[in-house]
């Protein structure tokens, strides 16, 4: 090749496109999709969202902001949200899911525990010295939502996974207010941006149908968190709740659906036409 023609290839080379940078799914939520999985003592833990990556090809990248110990409260309070925030990009996902640290009671409070209620309630309590409003779950829920819609991203609300339903030899179902409560705020926000996947009911379709052996074995500590093999399952039954809906991110799964609902994750589970997932 000549001069002439090296020079031309430098200058096509210069000015073609720049490759579009990746797409982000960001992760707000506790332990259970933690990076190490709030394993403390003990065998190693892991939480699910370490494992969402191999469900997505090079066009898409993992930000795991989840860590233990919280809730949709105490999330809110600490300024974790705001943080993701601050690194989100139009175009972005963002998967919210707590329910883990969200229960109990104000009268003892530990920072965590939401208002009760499924609307806007409040409860004021005062915690580590400081007065505070509490809200309820679905309201730290619709409030991180907006925040994130404003930053042009598009937002996953969960259902918790649950603890281990095959800790008494036989796999039970699993059913909480917070299941409810994460489909309720996705459906009173009514934005064509913001979507529920139901995790806790594909999850125990997954557990029941793996067996109390394979599914105890898997809980090495305790009962909510999981060693490495389950939470690679737990990201799967996340998959396939994203698979099984109308999403975006769900089209880019590299996953089959096939693949998925033809091993022991099973099929899609009908939901609620009204609400998008």
């Amino acid at each position: 090749m000549g001069f002439r023609g090296l020079w031309w290839l430098l200058a096509v080379s210069a000015t073609a496109a720049p490759t579009a940078a990746p797409i982000t799914i960001h992760l707000c939520g506790d332990s259970t999709m933690a990076k190490g999985g709030g394993g403390a003592s003990g065998q190693p833990t892991e939480g699910w969202g370490e494992y969402l990556k191999y469900s997505f090809g090079s066009d898409y990248v993992v930000h795991n902001a989840a860590i233990g110990g919280r809730s949709a409260r105490s999330f809110t309070r600490e300024g974790r949200f705001d943080a993701v925030a601050d690194v989100v990009q139009p175009g972005d996902w963002v998967v919210i899911e707590f329910g883990h640290n969200d229960g109990g009671s104000l009268s003892t409070d530990n920072g965590r525990t939401d208002c009760p209620g499924a609307e806007d309630e409040t409860c004021q309590t005062t915690y580590d010295g400081v007065a505070e409003t509490v809200l309820t779950y679905p309201a730290y829920y619709k409030n991180a939502a907006k925040l994130f819609l404003g930053k042009g991203a598009k937002v996953i609300l969960d259902s918790p996974t649950p603890n281990n339903i095959c800790e008494t030899g036989t796999c039970v179902d699993d059913v909480s207010r917070f299941d409810y409560y994460a489909w309720h705020a996705a459906a009173e926000l009514d934005s064509p941006d913001v979507y529920h996947v139901p995790h806790k009911e594909y999850a125990v379709q997954v557990m029941q149908n793996l067996g109390p052996d394979t599914v105890n074995a898997n809980y090495p500590n305790d009962h909510t968190h999981t060693g490495p093999y389950m939470a690679n399952v737990m990201a799967g039954a996340f998959v396939l709740g994203l698979k099984c809906g109308t999403t975006d991110l769900g089209k880019a799964v590299i996953n089959s659906t096939e693949s998925l609902t033809t091993s022991y994750y099973g099929p899609c589970i009908p939901q609620n036409s009204s609400i998008p997932i």
